[in-house]
């Protein structure tokens, strides 16, 4: 049976077989989308691809581009071609929780411009519903954080701040995250709605109807899931 790191870059390689000559690229963040950065490196590299741009959504993905290889530009109003990005949930309607690597705000920004957004994961990201698995990453300034936190269990009740060491989690942004754990039934819509409109929430981990299609590794094969 393959190893998750060898389903996710399965997965990556379907994505990638979408990039055309000329295309500018959202480049996502975290350990399967790494796989497709390096792909491109590797197409590049041999000339299956030319004139690729690609726009990184963190720091870390901007700097494993520019070592293989990939050209990358900062994010303008231009649109993107495709985008492509892991997730750490994905729906049966292909509504996403993303965020676990922390990138959520700047994945966010890049992907709402892409014309396509594919997603590649490995199947364990599969769920019946959102925060069945995840929490829901919310990013929150650092002013003030606290009564932030505060403000965030009148809505969601369980979770905490990320803090993996002596000091919480920093964003590239210079943000702290709040990891939320969803409850058993509840409108994502409706509650992304509300947590955006928290004083001192600056993005949530939700990415509601933003993928077009989803490439999920499995040990049986890939299997593409388009929304709708």
């Amino acid at each position: 049976m393959p190893d998750l790191e060898s389903l996710k870059k399965e997965a990556a390689l379907r994505a990638v077989a979408l990039v055309e000559s000329g295309m500018r690229v959202g480049l996502g963040t975290g350990s399967t989308a790494k796989y497709a950065i390096l792909e491109l490196g590797r197409q590049l590299a041999a000339g299956e691809l030319r004139d690729i741009v690609g726009v990184a959504t963190s720091e870390a993905s901007e700097a494993l581009a520019r070592e293989v290889g990939v050209p990358v530009q900062p994010l303008d109003p231009r649109p993107l071609d495709l985008a492509i990005d892991g997730a750490d949930e994905i729906d049966p309607d292909l509504n996403l929780i993303k965020g676990l690597g922390g990138a959520l705000l700047r994945e966010k920004l890049t992907e709402v411009q892409a014309r396509r957004l594919v997603i590649i994961a490995d199947h364990t990201k599969r769920v019946t519903r959102l925060g069945e698995k995840a929490p829901l990453p919310v990013e929150i300034v650092r002013f003030g954080f606290l009564s932030t936190i505060e403000r965030l269990r009148a809505l969601v009740p369980g979770g905490r701040l990320r803090q993996p060491g002596a000091q919480p989690f920093l964003t590239d942004n210079g943000n702290y995250i709040y990891d939320a754990q969803l409850p058993a039934a509840f409108d994502p819509a409706a509650l992304e709605r509300r947590l955006k409109g928290t004083l001192g929430v600056v993005e949530t981990g939700f990415f509601l109807g933003m993928a077009d299609v989803a490439f999920v590794a499995a040990p049986q094969g890939v299997q593409e899931l388009r929304r709708g």
